[in-house]
């Protein structure tokens, strides 16, 4: 039965991991419901609750850089407010339109700020553009630190898996 478990927990890692690069599936804190769920039913032989709580901050942390590195990313291009909220809504909708394929989602981030700097900050061509090219690089930064930290809980939880294996 321990096997089945690792197996599933193995599997929901693996799609949080996938999760730390789509929007829809909550990566990281995925991975640490898998976390929870393994070492609850093992006993916390693999590892114990003090992992657990640090991985917990690490995943808390993870989600304020993550808000952050697309806003900022976004403002030192120039984004306007409207440019953000066009960001994410066109991020959204260019995923979920796209048949949730990660190329919409990033030609939805741009366009959404593109569209929004120039139709309600009225900005010119080049400043939209700037700041949809702000927005998508701070959305890819923060892509790429949170899929860094899951790939870093999925070798933790491996690693200590692996050596208390019976």
């Amino acid at each position: 039965m321990e096997a089945v478990v690792l197996v599933f927990a193995l599997l929901v890692m693996l799609t949080g991991l996938a999760g730390t690069l789509l929007p829809v599936v909550p990566g990281l804190p995925l991975m640490w419901l898998a976390m929870l769920g393994y070492g609850w039913f093992t006993g916390w032989q693999a590892y114990g609750l003090t992992a657990l709580v640090v991985t917990g901050l690490v995943v808390l942390l993870s989600l304020v850089v993550d808000y952050a590195a697309s806003a900022i990313g976004a403002k030192k291009f120039g984004a306007s407010r409207a440019g953000l909220f066009g960001a994410v809504a066109g991020g959204l909708l260019g995923f979920i339109f796209s048949g949730f394929n990660p190329l919409g989602l990033i030609l939805g981030i741009f366009l959404g700020a593109l569209a929004l700097e120039l139709l309600v900050s009225r900005r010119d061509l080049g400043a939209a553009l700037t700041a949809g090219f702000g927005a998508l690089l701070g959305f890819l930064a923060g892509s790429l630190f949170k899929f860094m930290l899951g790939f870093g809980i999925l070798v933790f939880f491996a690693v200590k898996v692996w050596v208390f294996l019976p």
